[in-house]
């Protein structure tokens, strides 16, 4: 299993926008990210710096970039601006 986690940020005065448009996730979202394996996706804003911080195991949908493009920096194909950090630590439970 792939997990990335990346760096995005939102756009001036758009938090509350970002924020309405995954809460709740849409349905159709949640189901292909589950149908693409993904057991854990998560973002995380700092208010500070609007800087948004993604953790997932799976890719992205195409379709939730579209939604929010408009509300942060993104590249010609609606893909978040993003760079995508080394993990440099990692510790998981065994089950």
């Amino acid at each position: 299993m792939i997990r990335k986690a990346f760096f995005m940020s939102d756009n001036e005065g758009c938090k509350e926008d970002y924020e309405q448009r995954h809460n709740p996730i849409w349905p159709e979202l949640e189901q292909t990210l589950k149908d693409h394996g993904v057991l854990n996706h998560s973002i995380f804003l700092d208010p500070q710096t609007r800087r948004l911080f993604a953790e997932t195991e799976s890719g992205v949908c195409r379709r939730s970039w579209e939604s929010t493009n408009s509300l942060m920096p993104s590249n010609e194909n609606s893909s978040p601006v993003s760079r995508e950090l080394r993990k440099t630590f990692h510790i998981k439970k065994d089950s």
